[in-house]
C-alpha cells in the first residue's frame, strides 16, 4: 500500500508540474488543461494537486513498510 500511495503522489507531482508549466508557459502539456470542467480555473487545479500531492507523499509515509 505504502508503494501504490507513493507512485500515485508521483504522478501526481508530475501532473502538477506539467499543469503549473501549462499555466505559466502556454506549451500543451499535462492533463488538468484538458479536462473540459477545468477551463480557466488550471492554476488553480494546479495548486490543489500539490496539496493532493503532499497528503499522498504525507499518508505513505505514515503507513509501515
Amino acid at each position: 500500500m505504502k508503494r501504490l500511495l507513493e507512485f500515485l503522489g508521483v504522478l501526481a507531482l508530475v501532473q502538477d508540474v506539467m499543469g503549473l508549466l501549462h499555466e505559466f508557459t502556454d506549451w500543451h502539456i499535462g492533463l488538468v488543461q484538458r479536462i473540459g470542467f477545468l477551463d480557466g480555473y488550471g492554476l488553480y487545479a494546479s495548486l490543489a494537486l500539490v496539496v493532493l500531492t503532499f497528503a499522498l507523499f504525507a499518508a505513505a509515509e505514515s503507513r509501515r513498510g
